[in-house]
């Protein structure tokens, strides 16, 4: 299995994913990153959490992108000790 980098995603994204949801709607907010990507239909509003593979799998395009800012200061803080990278 080749590695690929991570496909880097920012709180805010919208995403066009290839399959639409049941409700009809192709659009989804990310409101949550981790190993775990949290999305929310634009349409219907359902939330659901996705495996980060398989939403690297299923992505098409990005409608809309997010804040870095916003996605670093909600991220994992280093320690005092740490200096960061």
């Amino acid at each position: 299995m080749t590695e690929r980098p991570a496909l880097e995603l920012f709180l805010g994204d919208v995403l066009r994913l290839r399959r639409p949801h049941p409700c009809g709607g192709s659009e989804w907010l990310v409101d949550r990153l981790g190993a775990d990507i949290g999305l929310r239909c634009s349409t219907c509003g359902r939330h659901v959490l996705v495996e980060r593979r398989t939403v690297e799998r299923r992505l098409a395009d990005f409608v809309s992108r997010g804040d870095a800012t916003l996605s670093a200061a909600v991220g994992p803080q280093p320690d005092a000790g740490e200096k960061p990278s």
